[in-house]
């Protein structure tokens, strides 16, 4: 019995340690009513894993220690048969764990996954490489996802090209986001914390994966209503105002530079009226015209020292006719 005692002590010892070492900073703050669910699995989870690595350390340990053979002492251990009970108990006491862990996480999904018959939808639309939020309750748009403290957001995932993956880690939730009409994936959110958070892809999605980030916005609910009239106000601003918007809500200034910068489409500094050389070794004038035809069938002229194919062909259906206008507006203001 002194042997089992002093085992137990180590083993509560180093479990505590081992808890305390993992549970130190190892999660960001919760920012939102679905992350306690998840950290309460988590936390019962490193209960365990601390647990059974203080019980298997502890007894390797103090065995190596105690029982090993004296100096000068070569004769053969104990012969020890195996244990019918022992082998019963750990099949049961594993299977009991997995069973109660499978309850809790069945219990956890559930509270995460509650629907609130008010939640307030968004349309999140990701892209390479960008995130676009649509409010459709409001009629706006915008690159930084607001949300009203307290009040559930039902999240619609979609992507134009690749599979995608949602993800704020304060809110422990995440959800892919896949390309298809028919494809729309669902996550609700509740915030209860306000701040700025950063929202990031977890799918590798390509080259520009690690910089896919969008800023999350948590805020009271009047400072919401401020914002969303802010917002109004701006899509009824001059095309070209219009056409910035358009332009940032639908990934173009992840391919195309405002500075000159080298990006994987042409800049738009200067574009406007200067003279591009085609891949075929023609020469156009980049009036109104070419920039329309530009959207819509991208691979119709290829701009020299860009490959064809590089640009989707789909913005002649996601855009309208004036939005097209007011993204060719914009792009004659940058000079």
């Amino acid at each position: 019995m002194k042997h089992f005692g002093i085992v137990a002590v180590m083993t509560l010892v180093i479990a505590v340690l081992t808890y305390l070492l993992l549970a130190s900073g190892l999660m960001p703050q919760a920012a939102s009513v679905q992350a306690g669910p998840a950290d309460r699995i988590i936390d019962v989870q490193l209960v365990l894993i601390a647990f059974l690595f203080g019980l298997i350390t502890s007894a390797m340990l103090y065995s190596v220690i105690v029982f090993r053979a004296k100096p000068g002492d070569n004769s053969e251990g104990p012969y020890i048969k195996g244990s019918t009970r022992l082998e019963v108990l750990w099949t049961l006491f594993p299977l009991a764990i997995v069973i109660y862990l499978s309850f809790l996480g069945a219990q956890a999904l559930g509270e995460m996954r509650r629907v609130d018959p008010d939640a307030m939808p968004i349309k999140v639309t990701g892209f390479q490489w960008g995130w676009s939020f649509e409010y459709p309750d409001y009629g706006i748009t915008s690159t930084e996802l607001y949300m009203p403290m307290d009040r559930q957001a039902q999240l619609l995932l979609t992507s134009r090209d690749v599979i995608h993956s949602f993800w704020v880690p304060e809110f422990r939730v995440k959800q892919d986001a896949l390309p298809g009409e028919n494809l729309i994936k669902e996550l609700r959110i509740t915030p209860n914390r306000e701040g700025e958070y950063t929202m990031m892809c977890a799918e590798l999605c390509g080259g520009a994966h690690a910089y896919m980030n969008s800023k999350v916005v948590v805020v009271s609910q009047a400072a919401f209503d401020d914002w969303v009239a802010e917002q109004t106000g701006a899509a009824n601003a001059d095309p070209a105002a219009r056409g910035e918007r358009l332009s940032r809500t639908n990934g173009c200034i992840g391919c195309h530079s405002l500075d000159g910068a080298k990006l994987p489409g042409p800049t738009w500094q200067g574009l406007a009226g200067a003279q591009v050389e085609l891949q075929d070794g023609t020469t156009v004038t980049a009036d109104d015209d070419y920039l329309y035809a530009a959207i819509v069938d991208p691979n119709a002229q290829i701009h020299k020292g860009f490959p064809p194919g590089l640009m989707p062909a789909t913005y002649k259906d996601s855009l309208t006719e004036e939005q097209i206008r007011d993204i060719i507006e914009f792009i004659k203001t940058i000079q």
